[in-house]
C-alpha cells in the first residue's frame, strides 16, 4: 500500500523501514547527539498550506518516535533539516544525494554540520530508509 507524502501514516511507515534496518543500526551506532526533525515547506499549490515537520527521536541506531508535530516542536529539535517538497522528493527517489544537497545549501541544516557530516553514512542510509517507504507524491 503506497503512503501519501507527507502525511502520518507515511512518517508511520518511515519509522517502520528505520527500525528495520540493519545498515541503519550499524551506522547510527553512537548517534546519541539529539533529535531530527525534517521540514518540507510550504507549498500552497500543492495543499501544504504550512510547513510540515517530520520530527524522529534518533538514539543509538534506533528511531524510538517518529511523529508529524507542530512548527514549535520541531524547531525545538536539536538538528532541522529543511527543504522544499521537489527536493524532498529529489532526495527520496535517490536523483540527489542528501549530504552533497546539505554541503550545497540546497537542503538547509539547522545544527552542527560536522556532526551529521560525520555520520554521513547514516544520513544515507536514512535516506534509503524514505525511499524504501512506498511513496505517493501529492504531485503525481
Amino acid at each position: 500500500m503506497a503512503h501519501t507524502f507527507p502525511s502520518d501514516a507515511w512518517v508511520k511507515a518511515f519509522r517502520q523501514e528505520i527500525n528495520q534496518s540493519d545498515a541503519y543500526r550499524n551506522s547510527a551506532a553512537t548517534w546519541d547527539a539529539g533529535d531530527l526533525c525534517l521540514v518540507i515547506t510550504a507549498n500552497p499549490a500543492l495543499g501544504l498550506k504550512e510547513d510540515y515537520y517530520i520530527w524522529l527521536d534518533l538514539d543509538h541506531g534506533v528511531c524510538k518516535k517518529a511523529k508529524h508535530v507542530s512548527s514549535a516542536e520541531g524547531e525545538a529539535a536539536k538538528f532541522t533539516i529543511r527543504a522544499d517538497y521537489d527536493r524532498w522528493k529529489q532526495i527520496f527517489n535517490r536523483e540527489l544525494h542528501p549530504i552533497m544537497a546539505m554541503v550545497q545549501g540546497k537542503l538547509k541544516v539547522k545544527g552542527h554540520l560536522f556532526i551529521i557530516l560525520k555520520y554521513k553514512q547514516a544520513a544515507q542510509d536514512l535516506v534509503e530508509c524514505a525511499s524504501n517507504v512506498v511513496t505517493k507524491f501529492i504531485d503525481e
